[in-house]
C-alpha cells in the first residue's frame, strides 16, 4: 500500500532518528537536556498529576516530568521512532523509574483516553509533524478541560554562524529536508506571533511565550560534527556522499572559527522559544 505524503514524511522523520537512537544526546554536548528541563520547569508539572510527553526521544523531558510528578503522578512518553522509545525505555529503568511508561505511538495523532492528560509537554518536536495544527487540536482533546496545559518548545534566535554553518549543507539537500535546524525555523515557527497563532487556532488560551537561551559549547571542529550527526542533522549528512563529508566539514569549520572564544573552545548561543496555553 503507497504511503500518503504525511505517512511518507513521518516515515522519513522516524528512519532518522531510529539511525541516531544509539548516540542522540549522549556525545558529551548538552543540548536536548537542557531545552527540556526548562520547558518543565516553565510547564510547572504538579505533584500527582498525569504527563504526556509527545515525541520523548530518550527521555529529555520525561525524566524530569517524573521526578517533578512524584510517585503519586504518572508520565506517558511517546514516540515515532521504536529504537528511540527502547532506549529510552532502557534508561528509564536504569534510573528506577517506576511512574513512567513509553510507547512506540505517531504524535500526530496518538492513540490515548480523550481528557486523559492534565499536562501535554512537547519539546522541539511539532515542527517535524505533517499537519502541526491537526496535532496541536488532537493533543487538546487529550487534556483535562478546564485546565488542562500545553507546554511546547521550538527554535526562536540564534548565533548568525549557526545560518552559516547550515549554509554549507545546502547545495547537497534535497527539497523539502526535515531537519530541525531547517524546518524549525519556516512558516508560523519563524516567529512566537506565528506559533502563539497557531496554538490559539487548535484552540488554546492563554497563549504566551518565553524566550530561554542555551549556550553550546564544541572543542573543536571534531566536536560540532559529532554533535550534528547525533540528531536529526544526521538527515544532512546522509544526503551528502561520502566522498565530500570532509570538504563540508571543513567549510564548515572555518564558520565555527568565527565563534572562538578566548578559552579557544567555540561557543554558540541558541534561543528558545517556549510556547504554554490551556485548553480552555
Amino acid at each position: 500500500m503507497e504511503l500518503t505524503e504525511g505517512a511518507a514524511r513521518s516515515a522519513r522523520v522516524a528512519a532518522v532518528f531510529d539511525r541516531v537512537a544509539d548516540v542522540y544526546d549522549r556525545v558529551g554536548i548538552p543540548w536536548f537536556t537542557p531545552i527540556a528541563q526548562e520547558l518543565v520547569r516553565l510547564a510547572v508539572p504538579g505533584r500527582g498529576e498525569r504527563v504526556l510527553d509527545v515525541g520523548c526521544g530518550r527521555g529529555a523531558a520525561t525524566v524530569a516530568l517524573a521526578e517533578a510528578v512524584g510517585g503519586d503522578g504518572h508520565v506517558t512518553g511517546i514516540d515515532l521512532s521504536p529504537r528511540m522509545i527502547e532506549a529510552c525505555r532502557a534508561d528509564i529503568a536504569g534510573l528506577g523509574l517506576s511512574n513512567v511508561e513509553v510507547r512506540v505511538m505517531d504524535a500526530s495523532s496518538p492513540s490515548l483516553p480523550t481528557a486523559g492528560y492534565d499536562l501535554v509537554v512537547s519539546s522541539l518536536v511539532v515542527f517535524f509533524l505533517p499537519d502541526p495544527l491537526a496535532a496541536l487540536t488532537a493533543w487538546r482533546r487529550l487534556l483535562v478541560a478546564p485546565g488542562g496545559r500545553l507546554a511546547i518548545s521550538t527554535f526562536a534566535a540564534r548565533d548568525s554562524v549557526w545560518d552559516a554553518v547550515d549554509a554549507t549543507f545546502q547545495p547537497y539537500l534535497p527539497a523539502g529536508m526535515l531537519d530541525a535546524r531547517t524546518t524549525g525555523a519556516a512558516g508560523p515557527f519563524s516567529t512566537d506571533a506565528g506559533v502563539e497563532e497557531l496554538v490559539g487556532a487548535a484552540g488554546y488560551t492563554g497563549v504566551r511565550t518565553h524566550l530561554p537561551s542555551i549556550e553550546v559549547t564544541f572543542a573543536d571542529v571534531d566536536d560540532w560534527y559529532a554533535f550534528s550527526r547525533s540528531h536529526g542533522q544526521r538527515a544532512m549528512w546522509d544526503a551528502i556522499p561520502a566522498a565530500d563529508h570532509e570538504a563540508v566539514k571543513a567549510l564548515a569549520g572555518k564558520h565555527l572559527d568565527q565563534a572562538r572564544g578566548t578559552d579557544g573552545r567555540i561557543h554558540l548561543s541558541q534561543q528558545v522559544r517556549c510556547t504554554l496555553a490551556t485548553s480552555g
